[in-house]
């Protein structure tokens, strides 16, 4: 039986897995994906010409990487309209915005004309009629440890360059970050409570707790 008709999930939903680096967001993607009979909307990282030579340099290169992900974003935001929803979607704009661009702003290896530049393309990009908030945002959490240990398992190398002391900030950033974000409805999953990798049948539950947070939000809204 298709779980999205078990738990009365809406085929016109748009649901967006959120978290730090290394978390799992594609994975829960993907498992999401099979499971609702939805689409897919990825970040393209293997395609990024700017990535390697971020972690090489961020001074020179986090307002290039930060401006071609706002764009191919903007693409998947105009997608998911055109197609009228149904899409599980890996990493939220709103992270670009709240975590990452703001972060080399503070530490200083983004301008300050960079920053209000990039900031100013944003907020005319979500006025625009092609900028569908997600039905819900689920939150992918687990510990720095956690966290350390998954990014070393995958083994991509501009990752492995990258000082332990980034991934700490990044990680606390989106502890901040999500304890005030209110655009759309969270659902927070901590990464030791499945293993859909090796056990399939751990996405059930989570679809439950979607079509459970689904429906109180929609309670809310009459």
């Amino acid at each position: 039986m298709n779980l999205r008709n078990k738990y009365g999930i809406p085929g016109n939903s748009v649901i967006t897995i959120a978290g730090t680096v290394g978390v799992g967001k594609s994975t829960m993607t993907k498992a999401l994906a099979n499971a609702l009979s939805f689409r897919t909307s990825f970040e393209k990282v293997d395609t990024n010409p700017y990535l390697d030579k971020f972690y090489a340099d961020f001074n020179r290169w986090s307002f290039h990487l930060q401006i071609y992900f706002l764009a191919e974003r903007f693409k998947e935001q105009k997608k998911i309209f055109e197609y009228g929803g149904g899409f599980i979607q890996d990493r939220s704009i709103y992270e670009d915005t709240g975590i990452f661009a703001k972060m080399h702003y503070e530490k200083g290896t983004m301008s300050k004309v960079d920053y209000e530049t990039y900031t100013s393309l944003f907020e005319s990009m979500v006025m625009t009629p092609y900028f569908p908030h997600p039905d819900l945002l689920i939150y992918l959490e687990g510990s720095i440890e956690d966290i350390l240990s998954r990014i070393n398992e995958r083994g991509r190398p501009m990752e492995q360059k990258t000082p332990v002391a980034y991934w700490e900030e990044m990680h606390g950033r989106y502890e901040n970050w999500i304890n005030s974000f209110n655009a759309c409805p969270v659902l927070r999953l901590n990464i030791n409570e499945y293993d859909i990798l090796d056990d399939e049948s751990t996405i059930e539950p989570i679809i439950e707790r979607i079509s459970n947070t689904l429906k109180q939000t929609q309670l809310l809204k009459k």
